[in-house]
């Protein structure tokens, strides 16, 4: 018969990383989650976060743990270049998307170590070209390619020109990688991030 402890151990296998939260929903006393870490067989990652201690773990974990906490949010801008390797850079900070009447969520609550940049997007721009990935048994919402490069133009301001044209030079494949979005596709969000005109110049000339 299956004890509290593996109910515990098998969300933790099934969802990557778990939060006192998801053993209410189920009826679970929060106190099992300390003995299971004394014991050695669940391990506290972060500030209300626990994962099995052998899990594998990726070099997006951190994007992992903040979608856990933060289902909504969506990883946008700097951060989602990063993990769609369309730029060199290899941003410390995480960059969140989050809508525009929401509560920012603080350092201290993700217990993350680095800088958090918030960006408020409308409930339209939450889901339009948003993907869910799979990150260390974690959906985690990213915007997509196409999408993310509309949006370096829009926030063009706060991330730097350079940025977003190196961007759209890595969707276009123009550095001989290959092309990793369309043009109907680029059009498309740079029409619905308002940047078209913006786009347009670059567009033209790498195509």
């Amino acid at each position: 018969m299956e004890t509290t402890q593996d109910t515990i151990l098998d969300l933790a296998r099934d969802h990557g990383l778990i939060r006192p939260l998801d053993l209410a929903s189920h009826g679970l006393p929060r106190v099992s989650l300390t003995r299971l870490v004394r014991q050695g067989r669940l391990a506290r990652v972060g500030r209300g976060l626990y994962a099995l201690p052998d899990r594998s773990v990726s070099e997006h974990s951190t994007l992992a743990e903040v979608a856990r906490k933060h289902s909504r949010a969506v990883v946008c801008l700097l951060s989602a270049l990063r993990f769609h390797e369309l730029t060199t850079q290899a941003p410390f900070e995480v960059w969140l998307a989050i809508p525009n009447k929401a509560r920012a969520p603080s350092l201290d609550s993700l217990h993350l170590t680095g800088p958090l940049r918030i960006v408020r997007f409308p409930e339209i721009a939450l889901t339009e070209g948003v993907d869910e990935h799979l990150i260390d048994g974690v959906p985690v919402r990213i915007t997509g390619i196409a999408r993310t490069v509309a949006d370096c133009f829009k926030y063009r301001n706060k991330i730097g020109l350079d940025v977003a044209l190196e961007a759209l030079k890595e969707a276009l494949g123009t550095n001989g990688q290959g092309r990793r979005a369309t043009m109907d596709d680029l059009w498309h969000f740079a029409r619905l991030c308002r940047v078209a005109n913006v786009m347009r110049p670059y567009l033209e000339a790498l195509t």
